[in-house]
């Protein structure tokens, strides 16, 4: 089984969004997927409640209750959507349950302060500094062309983990998340630059450079 937590502790960051497209990419490809909220928000699971009974399924799971328990055997891709506020003890409990994480992070200067705390203290966590699990970075609702987008590609290309893709602020990823689909399950005309800008991340996860050695 794959496992996949999309994670970064400060909130707003789109750790749903990038979380509720990977489930739908990864069931739209005709996987067994399973997508377990952590957050008491519960946005991802809100999500999952409008997807419709034409589109591949999804399992979802209310795991900031229940925990992996009620995770399918047959899963074969489960995507965690972790909490916001999660340090210490907390990621340390979401990292054992990953051989990937993906770390969102904004184009603002708060943002990347808050990244860099944050990457230090993952890369220290046991499971990571042993390689047992990889870790990457993307950037997350830019807009092309700022300067603010400037210093956040500079920042993360200099920093110690994978930098694989920035994500463009965009319509579609509210159009997609009010209907319950990703963005790989609009029509192309509408969504053929989302799609783009997910190759390098999708074509990452599906490399063995995700994946512990």
């Amino acid at each position: 089984m794959r496992s996949i937590l999309v994670i970064n502790p400060k909130g707003g960051c789109g750790k749903s969004t990038i979380a509720t497209n990977l489930a739908a990419y990864y069931a739209s490809e005709g996987y067994e997927t399973a997508l377990a909220d952590y957050d008491p928000q519960a946005s991802s699971l809100a999500w999952l409640a409008e997807r419709p009974a034409s589109y591949n399924p999804i399992t979802g799971i209310q795991a900031f209750e229940t925990g992996l328990r009620a995770l399918p055997r047959n899963t074969e891709y489960l995507i965690i959507d972790a909490p916001a506020r999660s340090y210490g003890r907390e990621l340390t409990e979401l990292v054992k349950r990953a051989e990937t994480i993906i770390v969102p992070v904004l184009p603002s200067p708060i943002d990347m302060k808050a990244a860099a705390t944050f990457i230090e203290e993952l890369m220290n966590v046991h499971k990571v500094a042993e390689k047992k699990a990889k870790v990457a970075l993307v950037a997350n609702r830019v807009r092309d062309n700022t300067l603010i987008f400037e210093e956040l590609d500079e920042y993360l290309t200099k920093l110690r983990v994978p930098y694989v893709t920035a994500l463009r602020e965009a319509q579609n990823y509210i159009r997609a998340y009010q209907r319950g689909l990703g963005v790989h399950e609009l029509p192309p005309y509408l969504a053929w630059p989302d799609w783009e800008q997910w190759d390098p991340l999708l074509e990452w996860l599906d490399s063995k450079r995700s994946r512990p050695s």
